[in-house]
């Protein structure tokens, strides 16, 4: 019952991090979008009244009209709509998903002895000292004179960001420490909107609702801060949905595929950007594909016929008793192994036709490494090379 409780709360709370997490992210890429469609007022009295940009859209059956001010109008509305809430409730959901299935199941998918011989305990508090520890060096680093130049701090922030996925991808499973990578960059984005970004927009409101002049530094800031946010965007996202492709966390050089996918999705969000301002060179979009189609090519699975100096002749009922030792134990209609309430992926091997049907799926997880996960069974090599020379075969029959 527990481990169907924790589905649940499972269930609910991915739910809930992708509703708020795509509120969050829409608002965010439109307003960069809206910034940077801004056209100079056509109106000479917009203009007096400290209107900056205007922008005439269609959308849902209406004509809407928006326009920024350069700096605040000259009495502020009743009502004034703030954007704020969507990026805290994505991180205390993604929190709570964080919680739930790797700090709760540490053991299975937080912690892989063969990378790393740590306990529990130990995994989780590297784990939530990754998230503090990666704000307040992008916060003191954004403090810095480093600030003062947009390309050295990009420079300074990528070197350091590499090394953190090189350190991640040494103490945790690679999943593991690709969510954790992504984790510390939301946690960068929303804390930039709770002790940046919006503290300097209320500094806005208090100055104007008290007759002074705004200072403009909170503002400057939390500028900055949304540019960076919109470039972690697309990083995230990917180490989001990365648990699902082994492919790309459990090879040696694991970090730097990591690196390389979150490079690309840099790249590629700088077009938009420069997109959405009018015609823009190619190069950076170019750049993010090629890294993408280098990065599928270099951990393209190898086309050996016979994988780890393995027989090619499997015997499958061997190849059936291991996977009913090592995998079944999860994938199986009632699972035996703790904090497994159903098969993940709904996948089982209760019999010997439902190991044969699957057999494509069973090569490429077991090649790569990802399951059994963090080898929680104990699979040994000469079993996983038996299992991958058997499925190779039955998957290309």
């Amino acid at each position: 019952m527990e481990a169907y409780l924790l589905d649940w709360l499972n269930l609910l709370g991915r739910w809930l991090h992708l509703i708020t997490g795509i509120a969050w992210i829409g608002a965010s890429f439109y307003f960069v979008w809206l910034d940077n469609h801004l056209l100079p007022p056509g109106d000479s009295a917009l203009a007096d009244k400290g209107v900056g940009g205007e922008l005439w859209a269609v959308h849902g059956g209406g004509f809407y009209h928006a326009q920024k001010y350069s700096v605040a109008p000259a009495t502020l509305p009743e009502t004034l709509h703030w954007f704020k809430w969507e990026a805290y409730w994505t991180f205390m959901s993604g929190f709570l998903l964080l919680c739930l299935i790797y700090y709760v199941s540490a053991d299975v998918y937080l912690i892989d002895k063969s990378v790393a011989n740590i306990g529990q305990t130990t995994a989780i508090a590297i784990g939530i000292a990754s998230l503090a520890g990666g704000w307040l060096v992008y916060d003191r680093l954004c403090a810095s004179p480093l600030a003062g130049s947009d390309r050295t701090l990009a420079i300074v922030l990528a070197v350091l960001l590499v090394g953190a996925a090189y350190g991640l991808c040494q103490v945790f499973s690679g999943r593991g420490a690709f969510v954790h990578f992504g984790a510390m960059l939301g946690t960068i984005m929303v804390a930039n909107v709770f002790f940046v970004i919006i503290p300097g927009q209320r500094e806005l409101v208090t100055a104007k609702r008290e007759g002074r002049a705004p200072d403009p530094a909170p503002g400057l800031r939390g500028k900055q801060r949304s540019v960076h946010n919109t470039y972690f965007t697309l990083p995230v996202l990917f180490t989001m949905i990365s648990n699902h492709y082994a492919m790309t966390y459990t090879g040696r050089y694991n970090w730097v595929v990591l690196a390389a996918i979150c490079f690309a999705g840099v790249a590629i969000r700088v077009f938009f950007v420069a997109r959405h301002k009018g015609p823009a060179s190619p190069v950076t979009a170019t750049i993010g594909v090629v890294m993408l189609a280098a990065v599928a090519f270099a951990i393209a699975p190898s086309v050996s016929s016979n994988p780890r100096g393995a027989s090619r002749e499997a015997d499958f009922v061997r190849v059936q008793a291991i996977v009913e030792q090592r995998c079944a134990v999860c994938h199986s209609a009632v699972p035996t192994q703790p904090g497994f309430g159903a098969p993940p992926k709904g996948i089982t091997f209760d019999s010997a036709e439902r190991i044969i049907a699957q057999a494509a799926q069973i090569h490429a997880q077991t090649a790569s490494g990802a399951m059994p996960i963090g080898n929680l069974t104990g699979m040994t090599d000469e079993e996983r090379a038996a299992v991958v020379a058997w499925s190779k075969q039955a998957a290309t029959k």
